[in-house]
């Protein structure tokens, strides 16, 4: 059975832990990372040597960040609707990962830790402000796609790029900031959260 490092709050974790609803792979979770500790431990380093989480054992199989052990998952499990072998099909799924890597997830979790991790009096409002209007700018281009028609981010079927900005989509329908109308973005939130998966791992308290 698929082992899986991580706490249940993390974002990252919550991809996995949906994927693999998705995906019918049974696991096992084991709580690690943030007040669990663990993940500084000899023992979990020689997995990760990052210290974070989740780090996923698949027999004598190791992988680490999150959107690889999708990936992984998607290859091994034969989901290839999720991660389409055709390179044309695959650009269309891998640019929204690797978008959510490399523009999204910064300023989500300065938000993330500015309004739960953070006393009040400990908040940077300047960097708050920054990263809201930030998201408001990233979102608006997830918005302005979404309004090709199709119910998901690639098109007409749940990809690995629903599942990698999923996540994020839930926190920011839930974090204390103004939000312009996406009425696009509202309608594909509202189909993700009809999916099993999502309903488990996702739609729970932010923190």
């Amino acid at each position: 059975m698929l082992k899986i490092w991580g706490r249940a709050n993390s974002s990252n974790v919550q991809k996995v832990l949906w994927g693999c609803v998705e995906m019918n792979v049974e696991f096992e979770r084991v709580d690690a990372g943030g007040p669990f500790g663990v993940t500084k431990e000899p023992a979990y380093l020689a997995m990760n040597p990052n210290a974070l989480v989740p780090t996923v054992e698949d027999g004598k199989v190791v992988i680490w960040e999150s959107n690889t052990i999708l990936r992984y998952l998607a290859a091994t499990r034969g989901f290839a609707k999720l991660h389409p072998a055709d390179p044309v099909e695959r650009t269309h799924v891998e640019r929204w990962m690797d978008w959510q890597i490399s523009a999204l997830a910064h300023p989500m979790a300065t938000l993330l830790f500015g309004y739960y991790r953070m006393r009040p009096e400990q908040r940077d409002t300047g960097a708050l402000e920054a990263a809201h209007q930030r998201c408001i700018d990233l979102w608006k281009i997830l918005e302005c796609h979404m309004r090709h028609g199709k119910p998901f981010i690639a098109g007409n079927e749940l990809t690995l790029a629903d599942v990698c900005m999923g996540i994020f989509i839930h926190r920011w329908y839930n974090y204390p900031v103004e939000r312009p109308d996406t009425p696009h973005l509202r309608a594909w939130y509202d189909r993700l959260a009809t999916r099993p998966g999502y309903k488990k791992h996702v739609l729970v308290p932010v923190t």
